[in-house]
Order: C-alpha cells, then sequence, then structure tokens
C-alpha cells in the first residue's frame, strides 16, 4: 500500500476494432445479435468488452454464467500482466477496466441464479474491494 492507499490497476485501452463491432453487433436484429456477438468473441478471444457483451446477450442463469466466468478469467490474466498483485483499486472510472468489472458483476448474479451463493458473495465482495464507489 502506498501512502495514498491501495494501487490502482487500469488496463490497456480497449482496441478500436473491438469497440465497433461490438457496436454492429449490437445493431442486428434481436434474434441474431447474440450470434452477432459470439462472431466478436471468437474473432477477438481476449477482449473483456466482448465476453461482458456476450453475457449481457446470453439468457440468464447458466448461459449468462459461462460467458461471464470466462472473461472474468482473462480479466485476472490480464490484470496481473498490467501489475496487479492480487489487491487494490480497479476502477469503473476508466473504460478499459469496465469489460473486466462487467464480466465480474454478471459472474456475481448469474451465480447466485444459478444457486452459487458463496460465489455470488464473493463476486460482490470483490467487486466492492475493486472500487469502493461502485459504477459511480
Amino acid at each position: 500500500m502506498s501512502r495514498s492507499g491501495p494501487p490502482e490497476t487500469v488496463l490497456p485501452t480497449v482496441d478500436v476494432a473491438i469497440i465497433h463491432a461490438l457496436r454492429q453487433a449490437f445493431e442486428i436484429a434481436p434474434d441474431a445479435r447474440r450470434g452477432a456477438i459470439a462472431a466478436v468473441v471468437a474473432k477477438f478471444p481476449t477482449s473483456l468488452h466482448a465476453w461482458a457483451a456476450l453475457g449481457r446477450a446470453s439468457a440468464p442463469g447458466i448461459e449468462a454464467y459461462m460467458a461471464f466466468r470466462v472473461g472474468y478469467h482473462r480479466g485476472l490474466d490480464q490484470l496481473r500482466a498490467s501489475g496487479w498483485r492480487g489487491s487494490g483499486f480497479v476502477r469503473w472510472q476508466h473504460e478499459s477496466n469496465r469489460g473486466f468489472l462487467e464480466c465480474l458483476e454478471g459472474l456475481a448474479v448469474n451465480a447466485a441464479i444459478i444457486g452459487e451463493e458463496a460465489e455470488a458473495v464473493r463476486c460482490q465482495q470483490f467487486l466492492i474491494q475493486c472500487d469502493p464507489r461502485g459504477r459511480g
């Protein structure tokens, strides 16, 4: 911990090609949207924003849980690569952090839906530790 509090980690800037591809996918008719988002994930499998979008486009429960869980674990890898040591802030105010935080938040919600209460609580606590101010 530094004099100013816990360290803060900011993930690298999101590639504009990913943002563009996701915007295009969201413009597709609702019945084909999830497939279009899945195609973005297939093209950019390390994109936390793409995994978060896939989770949001999935049916609540196990389908969304799977997408958010993959995004969450990919996010942990990216946080570690960015210098995160297992604690410290990962704030919502940074656009590049939002994919990870959305995956963590979605994982908490969908873990509860499928009855994984302990995991849901752990994820909710981790989300608060990442940014006590929330989406703010």
